[in-house]
């Protein structure tokens, strides 16, 4: 089946919200005024927006009679983006708009706005050849240009639906969330309409508060031009509830652009198990976001949820959960969940997720393989037990080597991921081979086909660990832009210091000119030309310097 073009997908919106205009004797008329949600999900890439989702679902269960709609801007052509959601709001005349902004930051090293953000900026900071450090420098004004752009653009389709709602609904109103406002919501605000309601993390209770007319004072949000974020508002603990399995009956109803995400079989649709990662690593904004509290959704409701897109035709799954098994404790409920996934049937599925590999047993590794994953991802960030121990971690190397030997022995044959991020902290070139020591271990773990080394630099985001670092080191100054793409602030955001920086400022551009196609690999051939491999068991163990200052010593 091909995916539905433009046309279609503007027919079927038209379709749906005759229907939803239509008299309904079941809603009083007042209601109808006063509780129409329209959710829009700004531009992001076509990556499954199960934040919304699972907000509608969740509001429908509490307020089955509210009239919601989801309209997803992602499935929109850039030149359609305005036309098309006054369209949405003339039709629908929402009395509350939901906005959900996905993304914001860029370094990655992968392409996207023009061109390969990562390359780019290595090459303008670290080229010998002026040519390329111009072409560098062009790159990066071009992606500096589009990020500028996208983010005004954003800021401008909140203002142009807020402007056009208020025709229909006088006291019509705004809330924003998603992953990239919960980071930036301070910079942020400062740029919405007044009376936006911005939110952090969660937006389940706030919205069920908002639609009760109860107080927002105990919510991780602030009402823009009225009052201002508390003092470490992200670190606050999210309110808890119990998760369901998403009715997707319903969601089909509200959201005509649904199929859009079931028509090719290699895509990946979202299902959360549990919420919350018990975890301190330095740079990880995820621990804050969502809390320190893992709250596990019932096995039986999640396989109920997979059921249902099951039966739409889907066989893949990413979970969604920051970490899949976050520690041992959580391994007995990840048991039960691919024990109950094993006897519902569906067989003929695959999965994949970020995973804890510390945390695996021979008994979850079978279940693992009968179940079908064929991918995962391990965030170790370094082969160096002193690294991991220094960003807080909470990894043991030697573990996860040993439940790797496992895994491969229960039958699992398909790609890992493994994410390195260097020059984190006190990295050096001993550091390094370690690294390079424990990655050619699990290349013959799983064969070198079968490992993807996928080398980032951390981008330092704002409320972590690292950031205190940097503040602590002189490196960055309280108040800062974190937003800022300015030369001079993105490459300390960007994370590559020195006096090691240069250096891999170097070898990356070496990997790029050499098999761009295969930069990962490159990168860790090319160290190891360079530095020679290390001892496999120094990488696993961890000697204590306490004279050394670290993020080891860093407040919680």
């Amino acid at each position: 089946m091909q995916i539905p073009d433009r046309n279609d997908i503007v027919k079927l919106y038209e379709k749906l919200f005759r229907k939803l205009n239509a008299p309904n004797t079941l809603t009083s008329q007042t209601q109808m005024n006063t509780d129409r949600i329209l959710y829009v999900r700004l531009p992001c890439n076509p990556i499954f927006p199960i934040g919304v989702v699972y907000l509608a679902d969740r509001i429908h269960k509490l307020f089955p009679d509210v009239e919601q709609q989801i309209f997803d801007l992602g499935t929109i052509p850039p030149l359609d983006f305005a036309s098309a959601l006054d369209r949405a709001i003339d039709e629908f005349k929402p009395s509350l708009l939901v906005f959900s902004w996905r993304d914001i930051q860029i370094y990655a090293p992968v392409g996207g706005r023009g061109g390969n953000p990562l390359q780019y900026a290595f090459e303008f900071y670290y080229a010998r050849n002026p040519l390329v450090k111009l072409r560098g420098a062009l790159g990066g004004l071009r992606i500096t240009t589009a990020y500028y752009t996208e983010l005004w653009r954003n800021l401008g389709l909140i203002k142009r639906g807020l402007k056009r709602a208020k025709t229909y609904n006088p006291d019509a109103r705004a809330v924003v969330g998603g992953g990239a406002v919960s980071v930036f919501y301070e910079q942020l605000g400062k740029s919405l309409p007044d009376g936006t309601i911005v939110s952090v993390g969660e937006g389940e209770a706030l919205l069920e508060k908002l639609l009760r007319g109860d107080s927002l004072d105990d919510e991780r949000c602030y009402i823009v031009g009225q009052t201002e974020p508390r003092d470490r508002m992200i670190h606050e603990k999210p309110t808890d509830f119990e998760k369901t399995a998403c009715n997707y009956d319903y969601i089909e109803t509200i959201w005509p652009a649904f199929n859009y995400y079931l028509q090719e079989s290699d895509f990946y649709i979202g299902v959360q198990t549990k919420r919350g990662c018990p975890h301190n690593c330095c740079y990880c904004i995820y621990t804050v976001i969502e809390g320190k509290q893992v709250r596990i959704n019932p096995a039986d409701e999640v396989v109920a949820e997979m059921r249902q897109l099951y039966d739409r035709g889907i066989r893949n799954f990413w979970f969604t959960d920051a970490q899949f098994i976050p520690a041992r404790k959580f391994i007995d409920d990840a048991i039960e969940l691919l024990q109950k996934i094993l006897a519902s049937g569906m067989k003929d599925i695959h999965w994949a997720a970020y995973i804890r590999a510390d945390n695996l047993t021979p008994e979850l590794c079978d279940l693992m393989v009968k179940t079908g994953m064929n991918y995962f991802e391990i965030g170790i960030t370094s082969g160096s037990q002193e690294l991991v121990r220094k960003m807080r971690m909470g990894y043991n190397l030697r573990t996860v080597l040993e439940n790797c030997r496992d895994l491969k022995a229960a039958g699992f044959n398909d790609l890992v991921s493994v994410n390195y991020s260097f020059n984190v902290i006190d990295e050096t070139f001993e550091t390094i081979r370690q690294t390079i020591a424990y990655h050619r271990e699990l290349e013959r773990i799983f064969g070198a086909d079968k490992v993807e080394p996928a080398i980032f630099f951390i981008g330092l985001q704002p409320h972590t660990h690292l950031e205190e670092y940097a503040f602590d080191n002189d490196i960055l100054k309280p108040g800062y832009n974190p937003m800022s793409l300015m030369p001079w602030t993105a490459r300390k955001l960007l994370w590559n210091p020195e006096p090691l920086g240069s250096f891999f400022g170097e070898v990356c551009l070496e990997a790029w000119r050499r098999n761009p196609n295969d930069f990962g690999r490159e990168v860790m051939n090319i160290l190891e030309e360079r530095l020679g491999c290390g001892d496999l068991e120094a990488a696993l163990s961890a000697p204590i310097d306490t004279a050394k200052k670290s993020l080891v010593g860093a407040s919680s």
